[in-house]
């Protein structure tokens, strides 16, 4: 891991050797670098950007339990991650991890017979040791009405090697056969270590999907889109969701405006087979599902 700290801001650069190997060297504008340097332009103030744009410290039920939509909940197992993204939503938002904490998370969800959808997220879940996760999945495999288990990671791409038998044993270890949601927001970040991360968890029969962040300067034109749709669609992952930038503070540098975040679209609809067109939407406070974006 490659970690500085960044003087004017809390936020520390992070970023994992894998994923450095992949930045084009002497390239200021290169689509990864951008996406985990610090700027200057993270201390502007923006009028509409904030903390926290999706309102999670109101859907917090513990304090490491979110509760935004029907029938599913987002467990936060962790605050490390491989990578600090610098359009990160979820930086500036206060949780706290301790035994009593995931007691109390897992008895909520216990306790709400709605719920059949556990999301674990973070931080990432897999910067997790092998032990700790299989506590987690184990708990949360003794609770009857769960019926998926969705997994939201940047590991396969920020940090391959972790993806071991090992691992991939333990996750299938209990009853679920977990849904494994993938972040990759270039097809410059998937080289041939991915892949074959990739491929050792198609194997094993999990499911793939891929969400990404549509943002200025790494891939907000019809060629780096189609180019990430393409890249997926060989390495096996279906583009599940493309977002637009949730506007928490210090991100607007990467805001790309509606009427373009359309423009780009309807082109990769045209240019692309329905199963690599990933569904455009973004998030809202209080809203009761994400909001597709035609």
């Amino acid at each position: 891991m490659i970690t500085t700290d960044f003087e004017k801001n809390s936020f520390a650069f992070l970023v994992s050797d894998a994923f450095a190997k992949r930045i084009k060297k002497s390239t200021a504008e290169d689509p990864l670098l951008r996406q985990i340097l610090p700027s200057s332009e993270e201390l502007d103030i923006v009028n509409g950007f904030c903390d926290d744009p999706l309102g999670e410290q109101r859907a917090k039920v513990t304090p490491c339990l979110l509760h935004k939509y029907y029938g599913r909940v987002l467990l936060l197992v962790t605050k490390k991650c491989a990578l600090h993204c610098r359009f990160c939503f979820r930086k500036n938002l206060r949780f706290s991890i301790t035994k009593k904490n995931l007691q109390q998370a897992f008895a909520y969800i216990a306790n709400d017979l709605s719920i059949n959808e556990v999301i674990l997220s973070g931080g990432d879940p897999l910067m997790l040791a092998d032990q700790k996760l299989k506590a987690l999945l184990q708990k949360l495999a003794k609770i009857s009405h769960i019926k998926r288990l969705r997994i939201h990671t940047r590991i396969p791409v920020a940090l391959p090697k972790r993806i071991t038998a090992k691992l991939i044993a333990m996750l299938k270890s209990t009853r679920f056969t977990p849904m494994i949601v993938i972040h990759c927001n270039h097809a410059q970040e998937i080289d041939q270590t991915v892949i074959t991360a990739i491929n050792k968890l198609r194997k094993a029969g999990f499911t793939l999907l891929n969400q990404s962040v549509l943002l200025h300067g790494v891939n907000d034109s019809v060629a780096a889109q189609v180019a990430l749709s393409e890249a997926l669609g060989s390495a096996g992952v279906l583009p599940y969701y493309l977002h637009l930038l949730d506007k928490v503070s210090g991100t607007a540098h990467f805001a790309v405006s509606l009427p373009k975040a359309k423009k780009i679209y309807r082109e990769m609809q045209r240019l692309l087979p329905g199963f690599l067109v990933p569904k455009l939407a973004h998030e809202k406070a209080g809203a009761a599902s994400k909001i597709m974006i035609g």
